[in-house]
């Protein structure tokens, strides 16, 4: 079991940034690939940015594809997603998720995710 726990959520103004941390407890994060989601109120949850497990590979959507950039630190057992130049769209519940040993396999989908984080709100005004 993992647990997860997203920080570093906010308001900021369009063209900030910010970055989200994903805590990681239970295991050693080391052997799992993270993703992060986000869901708009309204909308279906959404892929952002996945890296896998051993840190080599990392996948973008496209809507936050050389904005947004994710990392891992499994010494520390977190997880990043650094936020730049944010635009009001890009306001949602982020969300981080783990999936042990993934290679990259369908790291964009919610489904392939055993474990989930509560959230954490961004809210970029205009």
């Amino acid at each position: 079991q993992v647990q997860l726990v997203e920080s570093g959520g906010g308001l900021v103004q369009a063209g900030g940034s910010l970055r989200l941390s994903c805590a990681a407890s239970g295991r050693s994060f080391s052997d799992y690939a993270m993703g992060w989601f986000r869901q708009a109120p309204g909308k279906e949850r959404e892929f952002v940015a996945a890296i896998t497990w051993g840190g080599s590979r990392t996948y973008y959507s496209d809507s936050v594809k050389g904005r947004f950039t994710i990392s891992k630190d499994n010494a520390k057992n977190t997880g990043d997603l650094q936020m730049n130049s944010l635009k009001p769209e890009d306001t949602a519940v982020y969300y981080c998720a783990a999936d042990r040993l993934n290679q990259g396999y369908g790291l964009n989908l919610p489904s392939i995710y055993d474990y989930w984080g509560q959230g954490t709100q961004v809210t970029v005004s205009s």
